[in-house]
């Protein structure tokens, strides 16, 4: 911690001496990705000793801004900024469009300064009459609108007659103008306008829905292809990263051109991308979204998409996992071009890897885990890390025949232990296990790191785009030093943000404890966030997919997306496809006593709100007797203005049967239980009453209807963000099921099957879940019918 606190304030002088008001310079330290940028940019413009204010904004902007896949011309740019030929935001921005243009190619001097306006210069006068000439042109519009007035729109003007003048002198001369011409702004001037004068203004309401057709809003391209952020596999010949080494030497990571030729040739110029879950547990919803942007982007652009197994840890994979991984990737709609483990190259790793120790860039270590963890923070080298070449080759094979003891020996990379970056100091490469691998057997006593690993084998399968989570974006420097270091051809890398849910753990580690210690019925409890869950919960592949595709591929990773956000999604889908059907969970028995009690009546109810009469296919039958069942909470004893359900002496419809009014109620000794209602019903319907409620009926004369047991799920943990809790567990809510073990359902039900979901009227969306019987069906809730993401969610 001492450590990290003096390079913070190295850091925090470094960025005042550039002229960084101090509130900007401590929100960069906070940020460590831009902080390690903006050290990089102000070294390599030799500008440690401090500089002027309106050069050290332009240093910050060329370290946030500046396009990834040109870095090997960043260095002529700032030459540039610092002798101010580049001196104003604008010229800045268009050095950025060129060189993105440009990227790693070479380009010509000219061009590049045409382009960006070096040398031109826009004076005060000539910025002032080009105001002036707006003001006149606009005179009459700026007199009625006033301080109402758009300024973007006229400092958008003088951009475009004088794109290199300096905005701050435009900006002022607009204000002055303004002031010259309307004077103080009075209050009048600071008014909404009125929204119902502006209505009466409107066109009359015939010609109101052409206009509205003419015009329709259109979705963003991103919004219509989220894939369209990414590179052809042919443009794969830019500047990847930069890895930036503490002896002041930069590594600029790009294929040769011979090297992408070959990839090329071997894919056919085809998207190769790849889905790589460990298989230590069930996939969540946050690997949902790994499939969409993985296999969405094959998909896309016609190409492939493996799912590879990342089995480099034996002790914590099963095989549960692995056919749990393929059979719910299948379920979520993609099929991958093939299924292949890491463990399927581990020959093909343990020669790379004593390819990189001959190479001097891999060294065997003694150090224990604790040891390794000291000398890190203190960024001291390992006391065998310049042993000979020889020496190591020796242990590493000694490694390998099960000659070493577990835990004595591990293979290192050679990185450089005094980067700014901890994903630099020298990662283990290899370890020893004496453990069997659930698929390459016993043949093993040594497996490769994840570090060391994915990024070879994503060069072996010529995978075109590799896409991880932010977190692993700290890793690039690592990736990309380790297949230049074996001279492999080097994938395009690109982190997104990850899928954070509200009301959940996400993390595999938390999820295994709930699980194993049964705060939870399995990985496939419907109040988890497992894919596993959500499917048994009645959740649809096409509503999180949706889902998925609605929050889109952003590297935005602050936010936590709401749960009512997924809600709004399962009920857009279960609206177009789960058929209605009347239950009743608490049921309150209701004794028509003008009707006969042994009649019975079979009415017609319908599966959608929009049936039509002639089509009997969106009708189901309901059995109509003088005792049906509705739901306690739709009875009172006291009535209201706004209640619209049963209460004495008040009329309520029964939905697709007839109105009935309250006569009697039974009461228990306790003089408040209600134990039965007596009513009286309508057969004209005559009687328009307002509430609407739902029903069931005995079907015979002394027989109950359907039982059905039934589960309500609510959100697993009370607070937004349980992981951020000290005491997570104790957040767990109680009250996150509830079992129904007794309510009454229409005989439509009778043989619904495993999967099957349906709207119950008024209460919600409910599946059958595996647990079903033949003596009796359980039903899980979906989701309620109440939509919150709607009124303000999004």
């Amino acid at each position: 911690m001492v450590v990290k606190d003096q390079n913070s304030d190295q850091a925090l002088e470094l960025f005042l001496k550039i002229g960084l008001d101090e509130r900007t310079a401590r929100n960069t330290i906070a940020n460590s990705k831009v902080t390690a940028n903006l050290t990089a940019v102000i070294h390599e413009a030799a500008l440690s000793n401090g500089c002027e204010r309106t050069i050290g904004n332009l240093i910050y902007t060329v370290a946030t801004k500046y396009p990834a896949n040109a870095l090997v011309h960043r260095p002529v740019l700032l030459e540039y900024v610092v002798s101010s030929k580049i001196k104003t935001p604008a010229q800045l921005e268009a050095a950025f469009s060129f060189l993105s243009n440009v990227a790693s190619e070479k380009f010509e001097k000219k061009e590049f300064e045409e382009a960006c306006g070096v040398g031109v210069e826009v004076s005060v006068e000539e910025i002032t009459q080009t105001v002036n000439e707006i003001f006149e042109e606009n005179k009459s519009v700026i007199l009625e609108r006033r301080y109402r007035t758009n300024v973007g729109e006229l400092l958008g003007s003088v951009r475009k007659k004088h794109p290199w003048a300096d905005s701050k002198i435009a900006k002022k001369l607009v204000d002055e103008k303004m002031y010259e011409l309307l004077g103080e702004r009075t209050a009048a001037d600071d008014e909404k306008p009125s929204k119902k004068k502006e209505k009466k203004e409107k066109p009359a309401k015939v010609d109101k829905k052409p206009a509205v057709d003419e015009t329709p809003e259109q979705p963003s391209e991103e919004e219509l292809n989220p894939f369209l952020i990414f590179p052809a596999p042919e443009d794969n010949i830019k500047v990847h990263t930069e890895v930036f080494f503490s002896n002041g030497s930069v590594l600029r990571c790009c294929n040769t051109r011979e090297t992408l030729d070959k990839h090329l040739k071997v894919t056919g110029g085809r998207v190769f991308t790849r889905f790589p879950p460990e298989p230590n547990g069930y996939l969540h919803i946050g690997h949902a979204k790994a499939m969409f942007v993985d296999f969405g982007l094959a998909k896309e652009r016609g190409g492939c998409c493996y799912l590879r197994y990342d089995d480099t840890n034996p002790e914590a994979e099963k095989k549960e996992y692995i056919n749990h991984i393929e059979e719910i990737v299948q379920w979520m709609g993609w099929e991958p071009f093939k299924i292949t483990y890491t463990s399927d190259y581990f020959q093909d790793l343990y020669e790379l890897a004593v390819k990189l120790i001959e190479r001097g860039h891999a060294y065997v270590d003694h150090q224990t885990p604790e040891e390794i963890k000291e000398y890190r923070e203190k960024k001291m080298n390992s006391p065998w890390r310049d042993r000979p070449i020889s020496e190591s080759l020796k242990l590493f094979d000694d490694m390998k025949r099960g000659l070493i003891e577990e835990g004595k020996a591990t293979l290192r990379m050679k990185q450089d232990m005094q980067s700014d970056n901890f994903n630099m100091y020298d990662l283990i490469a290899y370890r020893i296990k004496f453990t069997p691998h659930p698929h390459a057997g016993d043949k093993w006593c040594i497996y490769p790191s994840y570090d060391y690993a994915h990024c070879i084998v994503d060069s072996l399968e010529n995978i075109t785009h590799s896409l991880c989570t932010l977190e692993f974006e700290t890793r690039r420097a690592s990736y990309y030093w380790l297949l230049h270091a074996l001279d492999l051809y080097q994938p395009y890398v690109w982190e997104y943000s990850r899928l954070n849910v509200t009301n959940t753990v996400m993390s595999k580690r938390k999820l295994n404890y709930i699980v194993t210690n049964k705060y939870v019925d399995g990985w496939d409890d419907p109040r988890l966030m497992t894919l596993a869950g959500l499917r048994r919960r009645g959740v649809t592949s096409t509503a999180i997919n949706a889902f998925v595709r609605g929050i889109g591929i952003t590297r935005s990773d602050c936010s936590i997306i709401r749960l009512d956000r997924l809600e709004h999604h399962i009920r857009e889908e279960l609206n177009k496809t789960a058929p209605r059907v009347l239950v009743v969970l608490h049921p309150l028995k209701v004794v028509i006593t003008n009707l006969e009690s042994g009649s019975l009546m079979a009415l017609d109810a319908k599966k959608w709100p929009d049936a039509q009469e002639n089509d009997t296919s969106s009708f189901y039958k309901v059995p109509f007797s003088s005792v049906v069942y509705i739901e306690r909470s739709d009875f009172r004893m006291k009535d209201s203005k706004d209640y619209y359900g049963l209460a004495p002496g008040k009329s309520a419809l029964l939905r697709y049967a007839f109105p009935i009014k309250c006569t009697d109620v039974i009461l228990a000794n306790d003089n408040e239980t209600v134990l039965e209602i007596r009513a009286e019903y309508d057969p004209s319907k005559k009687s328009k009453p307002k509430g609407v409620l739902h029903w069931v009926a005995e079907p015979s004369p002394g027989v109950d209807p359907l039982k059905v047991e039934v589960r309500l799920f609510d959100r697993l943990f009370n607070s937004e963000n349980p992981a951020e809790l000290d005491n997570w567990l104790a957040d767990l809510n109680p009250n996150s099921k509830v079992v129904i073990p007794t309510a009454y359902a229409a005989p439509a039900l009778t043989n619904a099957a495993v999967g099957d979901t349906f709207q119950f009227e008024r209460l919600g969306y409910f599946t059958v879940d595996k647990d079903s019987t033949v003596e009796k069906l359980v039903f899980n809730r979906t989701v309620t019918l109440k939509d919150t993401y709607g009124k303000g969610g999004k």
